[in-house]
């Protein structure tokens, strides 16, 4: 073979190796990121051309559904026809042109159908001629609890309807039993078939600087800080250092912060109520919710207290990685605390504490729960089309931050703290905790936090509640405007239950 040939066969043979090698690379190794990249409509027509599997609650009451049309794309999403709000932060949406959002979009493959654990099904549908569909999802909302949440949230207390979120978990398994988050959309829209009906949806809630934000899903995608309901936290670290509800602590109107010029005062500059001779317990402090008592507390009662007090922190889940519930949920945290004035104003939920209101239902479940924290979780469980089960979640611990004993002080302070607060009473006892926390200047509307359990003891319902807009402006707190939706929320699942 002459050299010009020899060339060219080598030149055509390095050729056929570089297209084999890039069809391997691009069906092997580009294969999930083509597939699942949202310029690929041919992946979407695909799940359009079968019927997408449910998302039910946890009684079966069907939120999501795909029903057959006669279009280019042979099936629609629906969501219930009244009630799609309040039910939108947990299936998200669906959606041709925006694809998909939140159990929708976590539990996608299960979903559409292309899940290896549907295998068998794909294989027994294609052997009998029948279409093929993706599986269900069953989650672990309630929606009697859900529903109650969504109302309390629209008819609360507050400038319009209400702006923030709720959540509700069940203590001894970490299931969500409730997650709300206000104002919300409807995610029909989004489904739509008709291009202008979802733009013109998508434009309205997605408005730059709009302070609605609708599709923000602010019960496990937004901090806040929890102001007063962290005096959970700081009195279980107090309790892990062996200190002792009955212990006495000053009921002074202002505390002077170490090391500065600044006073942490009060609400509202006054003494704390209850004290004989210039002091309270810890207990009555928890109960009135005295700042200088727990700025006292942690700078001059607890031995070593920067690290107990982040310890415990994270022990309850601050600081730690967010769970998936399958949805992530953003990391709550204590912020940095390199001195004790920074430590006095963490101990009572300010500075840089953030918290999602999930994570804040979580420290009233851990309570409620005899000191142990469970893993929160959204899905129940996975199935076929043909309902068999593929997968069920089982309640999982994370740890035991505190003791039974700890717990039963703390539900014993928090007792206290719910009859202090206005609106107290009705059919089930509860244990709670208040908190109002600045969300800007002093004259800006506070964040108004509710965090309880009932009944109080073998609680059945934890709930976490935060508005951001509560209708007193800077004088709303967290007693007036939150409390009255969390204990809506508990009552309507154990309102019928005895004192």
């Amino acid at each position: 073979m002459n050299k010009p040939i020899r060339n060219v066969s080598i030149a055509v043979i390095v050729m056929i190796v570089a297209l084999l090698a890039n069809a391997t690379y691009v069906q092997v190794f580009k294969a999930d990121a083509l597939k699942t990249d949202p310029r690929n409509n041919r992946v979407l027509l695909d799940e359009y051309s079968r019927q997408r599997g449910l998302i039910t609650t946890a009684d079966g009451t069907v939120i999501a559904l795909s029903v057959p049309i006669d279009s280019r794309l042979k099936f629609l999403r629906q969501y219930p026809r009244e009630g799609a709000e309040a039910f939108a932060p947990v299936t998200g949406y669906y959606s041709f042109q925006y694809l998909a959002s939140q159990i929708e979009h976590y539990e996608n493959s299960i979903l559409n159908g292309s899940d290896d654990r549907l295998f068998g099904q794909r294989f027994m549908d294609m052997f009998s001629g029948r279409d093929p569909r993706g599986g269900n999802v069953v989650t672990t909302i309630n929606p009697k609890v859900q529903q109650a949440a969504y109302r309390a949230m629209l008819n609360g207390p507050c400038d319009g309807p209400c702006r923030g979120a709720v959540v509700a978990l069940q203590p001894n398994t970490g299931k969500i039993l409730a997650m709300v988050s206000t104002p919300s959309y409807d995610p029909n829209k989004l489904a739509s078939h008709d291009q202008e009906v979802r733009e013109s949806s998508w434009e309205a809630w997605n408005r730059p600087g709009d302070t609605a934000q609708p599709m923000l899903n602010r019960a496990i995608s937004q901090l806040y800080p929890p102001g007063s309901t962290f005096k959970v936290v700081t009195s279980a670290a107090a309790l892990r250092d062996n200190i002792t509800p009955g212990i006495r602590l000053t009921a002074a109107p202002s505390f002077p912060l170490p090391g500065t010029n600044v006073s942490l005062p009060n609400y509202g500059g006054e003494s704390c109520p209850g004290s004989s001779g210039g002091t309270v317990s810890l207990e009555t402090a928890f109960k009135y919710s005295c700042n200088t008592a727990f700025a006292e507390l942690v700078t001059e009662k607890m031995s070593d207290a920067i690290p107990k007090f982040t310890e415990t922190a994270s022990l309850f889940g601050l600081d730690q990685p967010g769970p998936d519930i399958p949805m992530p949920v953003v990391d709550s945290t204590v912020g940095p605390i390199p001195s004790l004035d920074v430590l006095a104003q963490a101990s009572i939920g300010q500075r840089d504490v953030r918290l999602t209101p999930l994570q804040n239902a979580m420290i009233a479940a851990t309570v409620a729960n005899g000191g142990v924290r469970m893993q929160p979780y959204l899905v129940d469980k996975l199935q076929s089309a043909d309902l068999r089960t593929l997968q069920t979640t089982p309640p999982s611990t994370a740890n035991k931050p505190i003791t039974p004993e700890q717990a039963a002080e703390l539900t014993s302070m928090m007792i206290e703290s719910e009859r202090s607060t206005a609106g107290a009473g009705g059919p089930v006892s509860i244990a709670s905790k208040t908190g109002t926390a600045e969300s800007g200047s002093s004259t800006d509307t506070p964040y108004a936090w509710y965090i309880a359990f009932g009944p109080s003891s073998n609680a059945q319902i934890a709930v976490a509640v935060v508005v951001e807009n509560g209708q007193f402006g800077a004088d709303s707190v967290g007693g007036t405007v939150a409390a009255p939706i969390g204990r809506e929320v508990i009552n309507s699942l154990v309102g019928g239950g005895s004192r």
